[in-house]
């Protein structure tokens, strides 16, 4: 680490501590040559891959984005901006952990909706209409058949010992 004030090469760290909720370390140096004191912060450089578009062109990702398309879905929705922000920590880690240096486009959007649809099923059909290029009211009748079909299928419930038949939701 080159000292902010004489440009020497040489200095030594005199304390580290996390910094940033555990996310950053903090540490104090002191240059060799005129003894002056600073501090540096430490941060991993965590990569997103490069998205790559359906004409075939390439834009590195931008959070931002992704969350304004999220956030225009579920416009007017009781979602917090606390859970639309971990749905958006989520999407990013999932396309970090492929180690792919490049994703298609289509992937980040399927990973949306899978967000979208444990978010708000409102915001989930809307932000479909954009993806998928609804052309007319079939198309969104189609989509919330297949919603109306997903939700019923999750709320069975498997029997607890075999041979007892399986229950579905209880009624108040």
């Amino acid at each position: 680490m080159h000292c902010p004030f004489c440009g020497h090469e040489e200095t030594k760290v005199t304390d580290s501590r996390l910094a940033g909720a555990g996310t950053q370390i903090r540490r104090r140096r002191e240059c060799l040559s005129c003894g002056e004191r600073f501090t540096t912060f430490e941060t991993a450089e965590l990569v997103m891959p490069l998205i790559v578009k359906s004409d075939q062109s390439r834009m590195p990702f931008d959070e931002a984005k992704l969350r304004g398309g999220m956030e225009k879905a579920l416009q007017k929705r009781p979602v917090s901006r606390e859970a639309i922000e971990e749905a958006v920590g989520r999407i990013c880690h999932k396309l970090r952990s492929l180690g792919e240096r490049e994703v298609q486009s289509r992937t980040v959007g399927e990973l949306v909706m899978e967000e979208l649809h444990h978010l708000d099923e409102v915001g989930y059909v809307r932000f479909a209409s954009v993806y998928r290029s609804f052309q007319d009211v079939d198309a969104f009748r189609d989509e919330i058949e297949r919603l109306s079909d997903r939700r019923s299928a999750s709320r069975e419930q498997l029997p607890l010992l075999p041979g007892l038949p399986a229950k579905g939701p209880r009624k108040p």
